[in-house]
């Protein structure tokens, strides 16, 4: 079975002109599950583009995904789903009336990092200094590791949004990462492109690195339910479905996945008005844990809103122990 899935690896070739209109995608897709409508699916903007239309005119389709790759494992064409969603939202910005305002890094020094290895924090974990320095902390007992000051934020931004990247802005980033020999990557979807720019850079995401330490393992009981962040997941679905079925053999855990080993997403992109709320429940439903352990604070700050039981991040697993054998101690 495993063997199976791993074959269904998405290769990074072919377009939505080779989708056989199989619908395996539906399947896995959040937006279908919330909407029940083919046309904001792969499935109908594959069909769309191959009868003529124009982006305009799939617009809410494109902007609907809420890019989290679940339907790349699940494509017998391997088609790049993920790469070819990102090129119609460029399309589409360039072809519409709303132009970005956003901005990029006005830096014009290239960032010095002076270790083999670099942690690239979201926006969310820049702004939890405890947090960004117990991971730092956590990373370094496998080796000395840098919290890189330019994290690549504004670019995750343009790669979600469709806005154009300055190629000086994209050079000025990659050029102090292709020199390192691995990379922790907290966003996604960044992980998914510096997967592609960096081929000869390891490149992972941080709940792969956390949940490799025997410390922080050794933490998860059989009555977790272990959140995986789908976008990193996905991106490097065909390596990663080994790793996590080896976490969940070995600690017993309930991990987010899906009948087909597919990481079910907790919540939307920033693109569309997908009810997270639900989204996040439909999880939650039939499975009965004691405590979520999530590798994304965004999804432990969704989570928190709609369970009764603990949600903690992975990083703060020693940390909860700690506290409750320090309450015992009282």
């Amino acid at each position: 079975m495993y063997k199976m899935i791993k074959d269904r690896a998405p290769a990074a070739q072919k377009s939505f002109a080779d989708c056989s209109g199989c619908s395996l995608c539906l399947v896995v897709c959040p937006v279908w599950r919330n909407c029940r409508d083919i046309a904001m699916t792969p499935h109908g903007r594959a069909k769309a583009l191959q009868h003529g239309a124009d982006v305009t005119q799939i617009a809410a389709s494109i902007e609907s995904c809420t890019l989290c790759g679940a339907c790349e494992p699940m494509c017998p064409e391997k088609i790049d789903l993920i790469g070819m969603t990102l090129d119609l939202r460029r399309a589409l910005m360039m072809q519409s009336d709303h132009h970005s305002t956003q901005t990029f890094s006005e830096t014009t020094a290239t960032v010095n990092i002076a270790a083999a290895r670099a942690l690239l924090p979201d926006a969310a974990l820049r702004s939890n200094g405890a947090g960004l320095a117990r991971i730092k902390t956590l990373l370094e007992s496998t080796g000395n590791i840098e919290v890189s000051t330019d994290d690549g934020t504004d670019i995750s931004r343009a790669l979600e949004t469709g806005t154009d990247i300055p190629a000086q802005r994209l050079a000025q980033f990659l050029a102090p990462l292709r020199r390192l020999k691995e990379i922790v990557v907290v966003d996604g979807l960044l992980l998914h492109q510096l997967l592609r720019w960096l081929p000869g850079v390891k490149v992972i995401g941080l709940g792969e690195a956390l949940s490799r330490l025997d410390a922080v393992r050794r933490m998860l009981r059989a009555t977790d339910l272990y959140v995986i962040e789908p976008r990193a997941y996905h991106a490097d679905y065909q390596r990663l479905v080994g790793h996590y079925e080896r976490l969940r053999s070995e600690y017993g855990c309930t991990l987010s996945l899906d009948l087909q080993r597919i990481a079910i997403p907790v919540r939307s992109s920033r693109l569309h008005e997908m009810d997270d709320f639900a989204q996040a429940r439909w999880l939650l439903h039939g499975r009965k844990a004691s405590r979520i352990v999530v590798e994304s604070l965004e999804d432990r700050a969704l989570l928190e809103g709609i369970s009764d039981c603990p949600v903690v991040h992975l990083a703060e697993l020693l940390e909860a122990v700690d506290n409750k054998e320090q309450g015992r101690s009282h």
